[in-house]
């Protein structure tokens, strides 16, 4: 029988240093992005109990105070969204005794947040984990092509071969997803829903437009907002937001519309495989939803808040991504190629004409093996992402 050795995860080191000044530790994220594993395998000596289970819920229901002083230490608590009525108990243990310790996990932002932010403002480290990146998956997984990398996505289970694709993602859909979403809301056609579901999948890295939706599904324009809070609330999808800082230009206002990993968007598309992925319209805009989730994946993993964008006005003019760090804008332009032409810069060349803010770093990341770290517009190979997204100052 095969073993699968722990991943390590770069958000680790952040959340090691956090639990030294918060009695309080959460972790939100999508379903199997790997929260338990990598809280347990952090706070080994801590006891764990998931409020998934009936039975633990139910005795930490009838009985709170007892159920979470059954350490003196540390307590991991998992799907702590399942009893956020904890919340309060924990401010309370928290307050008295500052040397106790929780760790908390979630799948629900949605609720969750609104919950912490009512009984443990300032007292909790908060964090996001995301599938994993580029740089956390094994080496071997690492140098697979592009396409085994889009079709097969980076949640854990997949990266470790634990479980292959085709069948992961139908299962996770069921299992997760829609369990999920009627919890979080009275979504009554299901039908109706996963045709919104698979619609998103199709406006990949396209402005989103809650009014054109709602004619195709055929729900008002507010279902279609509130079905939209919910993907994110799942970490299902995340919006890029459009720039709106210093500049001369009348600029878009929508933002635009990415899944968390490309695997779950690939089986919503009907992609069955690498190799149909590779003459399918949709590959250049999953190759930029890899781009951008991976760079959202980097701020989490430091702690971050999200600070992506993506710039466009009137004129047409865009820039698919601009992150905003010490005070400087930074320009990736995403492109699936794998031959590299002068035209990938043409718009990114003429960046400091757009903001007035100080430009940082610039550069076109692709699908080629040819780069160039010491231009001022970089070339990189999509795997070398991480020399533009890690800052090398504080």
């Amino acid at each position: 029988m095969s073993t699968f050795n722990y991943i390590n995860r770069d958000i680790s080191a952040t959340i090691l240093e956090a639990s030294k000044y918060f009695p309080v530790i959460c972790v939100t994220g999508p379903r199997q992005s790997g929260k338990s594993t990598l809280v347990t395998h952090l706070f080994p000596d801590y006891d764990r109990f998931s409020l998934e289970d009936l039975d633990v819920r139910s005795f930490a229901q009838k009985d709170p105070i007892a159920f979470l002083s059954q350490t003196e230490s540390g307590l991991i608590l998992d799907e702590v969204q399942k009893l956020p009525e904890l919340l309060s108990y924990i401010q309370g243990i928290v307050d008295e005794n500052p040397n106790r310790k929780f760790i908390l996990s979630g799948s629900s932002n949605f609720t969750l947040i609104n919950s912490i932010s009512q009984s443990l403002a300032g007292r909790v480290g908060m964090f996001d984990l995301l599938p994993m990146s580029l740089a956390e998956s094994l080496e071997p997984y690492r140098e697979k092509s592009l396409d085994e990398i889009l079709f097969n996505g980076l949640y854990p289970a997949v990266c470790s071969g634990k479980n292959i694709a085709k069948f992961y993602y139908p299962s996770y859909v069921r299992t997760y997803l829609e369990r999920d979403v009627r919890e979080l809301t009275n979504v009554k056609n299901m039908m109706q829903f996963n045709t919104f579901l698979r619609l998103c999948a199709g406006r990949i890295g396209s402005i989103f437009n809650a009014s054109e939706l709602a004619n195709e599904v055929g729900v008002a324009t507010n279902t279609i907002t509130a079905w939209l809070s919910i993907l994110e609330a799942s970490y299902v999808v995340t919006l890029l937001h459009p720039y709106s800082g210093n500049t001369n230009k009348r600029l878009i206002k929508s933002p635009k519309l990415y899944f968390c990993d490309t695997g779950l968007a690939c089986y919503l598309l009907d992609i069955e495989s690498p190799t149909q992925l590779a003459h399918d319209k949709m590959k250049g805009r999953l190759f930029e939803n890899l781009i951008v989730t991976e760079a959202l994946k980097s701020r989490f993993n430091q702690g971050k808040k999200s600070n992506l964008y993506f710039y466009r006005d009137s004129n047409q003019n865009e820039i698919d991504l601009l992150t905003l760090e010490n005070g400087k804008v930074n320009a990736i332009e995403i492109k699936s190629a794998m031959t590299y032409t002068p035209d990938f810069e043409k718009t990114i060349v003429k960046l400091d004409a757009f903001i007035k803010e100080p430009i940082g770093k610039k550069a076109v990341v692709y699908a080629g093996n040819l780069e160039n770290t010491v231009a001022d517009i970089k070339l990189l190979n999509f795997r070398n992402l991480c020399e533009i997204l890690i800052s090398k100052t504080p």
